[in-house]
């Protein structure tokens, strides 16, 4: 028996990087793995490299009818969500003078908005002990030039607990910082 059989994980971002590697890592565990993205032929080759465990939704966590389309799905499907790990984000480096207002939107509106938006509407099928990981990064913690947009909307995502919200699901929450130790 494998460590996460029978559990069913969501993994946002999940056709690259940090996102794809996490949603393997699951599947090999045990889990069944709904991962997301927008572009579908990534998610496509994602599924491929995950295995017979996963289903890609395609869809943007900025777009809300995005999101109640992807909860809809998984509740359909599993009923539940046991892990989830908020992934999705961009990141465009900009100087000062350089940063616009499109840049700061398209920003805040994938990883804060997408982030806050997709835990929120995750929660109402998050049993109890489930987990909820967030991706933020060491950027939000250590300044970097030209990330000053970026590192703001990691700072923003703060989880229920530094909030005082309630935890319904009674879920264990963190935030990961990769590279933190640069």
């Amino acid at each position: 028996m494998k460590k996460l059989d029978g559990k069913v994980a969501l993994v946002t971002g999940a056709s690259s990087g940090i996102g794809l590697a996490t949603a393997k890592c699951l599947a090999a565990e045990g889990a069944f793995v709904f991962i997301t993205g927008r572009r579908q032929d990534e998610l496509n080759a994602a599924v491929a490299a995950i295995g017979t465990d996963a289903i890609a939704i395609r869809g943007d966590v900025a777009n809300l009818a995005d999101l109640d389309y992807l909860f809809e799905r998984v509740k359909a499907e599993k009923g539940r969500i046991d892990i989830l790990f908020a992934n999705a984000g961009v990141g465009e480096f900009l100087p000062l003078g350089a940063i616009t207002e499109a840049h700061f939107d398209k920003t805040f509106d994938v990883n804060v908005k997408g982030t806050l938006f997709t835990v929120q509407k995750a929660l109402p099928l998050m049993p109890k002990g489930s987990s909820i990981v967030i991706n933020a990064s060491m950027v939000s913690i250590k300044g970097l030039p030209a990330f000053s947009v970026y590192a703001a909307t990691k700072a923003a995502q703060l989880d229920r607990r530094s909030q005082g919200s309630p935890n319904p699901c009674e879920c264990r929450e963190s935030r990961h910082h990769p590279y933190s130790w640069l």
